[in-house]
C-alpha cells in the first residue's frame, strides 16, 4: 500500500477532504483508536500554542503516544540531515508531522518515509489550519457549496491553503492583498482547476468581502518577518478588517482569524471581540480537524 502523507490540502482528492471532515466530526468511539500502541513525533522548528496542544491531544486521543521535539534538538541539517533524521525517526514511530520554516523539508521527508509525513504549517502552505476553517464554516452553514470565502492581507501559507481547501469545497474565494503580496495569474489559474469554486484577486478589500459569508484574515508580519514589521504595517494599512469591512458582507457573515492576532493592526478588537468572531471556535476546530487528519492517515474510512 502507498503511503499517505500531507504535505498540502492538494494531497488530498476532493472526496477524501470530505471524509476528512466527517472523520473530524465523529466521537472518539466511532474511530477505533489507530494509533494504539504507537508513536507520533512532532517536530517543531517554529513554536506554537494551538499547534502543539491540538496535535497532541489528538494523538492522544487516537489511542497513540506524541514526542514533543524542538527543532534545535534533531537540528535539521546542522546537527542531522533531514534524510538521517525521517529514517531513524520511521524506526520508532507510526507517524511524523513537522512544523518547519522551509516546505523543502517535509517534501524531503515525504519521499523517503514509509510512514505518514504530516506538515503542521511550512512557508509553503498550513493544510491542518484549512482543514479547521473548513470544520468552522461547515458548523455555522452547513452546506458549503456556493458560499463566498473573503480573504483580505497577505497570500501567505495559510491564504493559499484555504484557497485549495474553498474551491475543492465548491465555494468561491476572493482574494484583497496589495501590490506585490497578491497570488499570481498562474496561481489563481492552478486554484480554480481544482474544483467548482470561483477564484478572485483584487487589491480592494471592499470588492472582496462584498456579500462574503466569511472574511478571513491574518498576521501581516510571520515568524521570520520580524525585520519587516514597518514596513508591512504600512504596506497593509488599509487591508484591516474593521466594522466598516464586516458591514459590507452578508449580515451573517463571521469573521476568522488563525491567530495570533494584533488587534489594530490586521482587525480591529471590535470585530475580533465582537459577535461575528468564531476565533475560538476556530481554535478549538483545530483539534478535531487533527484527529480527522491522522484518523484518516492512520487508515480509518
Amino acid at each position: 500500500m502507498t503511503t499517505r502523507h500531507l504535505l498540502n490540502i492538494i494531497d488530498l482528492s476532493i472526496d477524501e477532504l470530505s471524509l476528512v471532515g466527517d472523520l473530524s466530526d465523529r466521537v472518539l468511539n466511532d474511530l477505533h483508536r489507530p494509533l494504539a500502541g504507537g508513536g507520533v513525533a512532532l517536530i517543531f522548528e517554529k513554536p506554537s500554542n494551538r499547534t502543539r496542544q491540538s496535535m497532541e491531544m489528538a494523538v492522544v486521543q487516537l489511542g497513540g503516544h506524541p514526542v514533543y521535539t524542538r527543532g534545535e534538538e534533531v537540528g535539521l541539517d546542522t546537527r542531522e540531515s533531514v534524510e538521517d533524521v525521517i529514517q531513524i525517526l520511521e524506526g520508532y514511530h507510526s507517524m511524523v508531522a513537522a512544523r518547519v520554516f522551509s516546505h523543502g523539508v517535509v517534501e524531503r521527508m515525504a519521499a523517503l518515509s514509509s510512514i505518514p509525513i504530516v506538515n503542521m504549517l511550512s512557508d509553503w502552505s498550513h493544510p491542518l489550519q484549512a482543514l479547521a476553517d473548513l470544520r468552522t464554516m461547515r458548523h455555522e452553514f452547513g452546506s458549503l457549496s456556493g458560499r463566498q470565502v473573503a480573504w483580505v492581507g497577505d497570500y501567505n501559507n495559510v491564504a493559499r491553503s484555504l484557497g485549495e481547501a474553498c474551491v475543492m469545497s465548491g465555494m468561491s474565494i476572493r482574494f484583497a492583498c496589495p501590490g506585490g503580496f497578491e497570488p499570481s495569474v498562474a496561481e489563481c489559474e492552478r486554484l480554480a482547476k481544482l474544483g467548482s469554486g470561483e477564484v478572485i484577486s483584487t487589491d480592494d478589500p471592499v470588492e472582496a468581502a462584498t456579500h462574503a459569508d466569511a472574511v478571513h484574515t491574518d498576521t501581516w508580519v510571520s515568524m521570520g518577518q520580524e525585520d519587516e514589521v514597518e514596513e508591512r504595517r504600512r504596506i497593509f494599512a488599509p487591508y484591516s478588517v474593521t466594522d466598516e469591512l464586516m458591514a459590507v458582507a452578508s449580515s451573517d457573515a463571521i469573521f476568522m482569524h488563525c491567530l495570533p492576532a494584533y488587534r489594530g493592526y490586521e482587525v480591529a478588537a471590535s470585530v475580533i471581540d465582537g459577535p461575528a468572531s468564531r476565533v475560538v471556535r476556530q481554535g478549538h476546530d483545530r483539534l478535531h480537524a487533527a484527529r480527522g487528519a491522522l484518523a484518516f492517515l492512520g487508515g480509518v474510512r
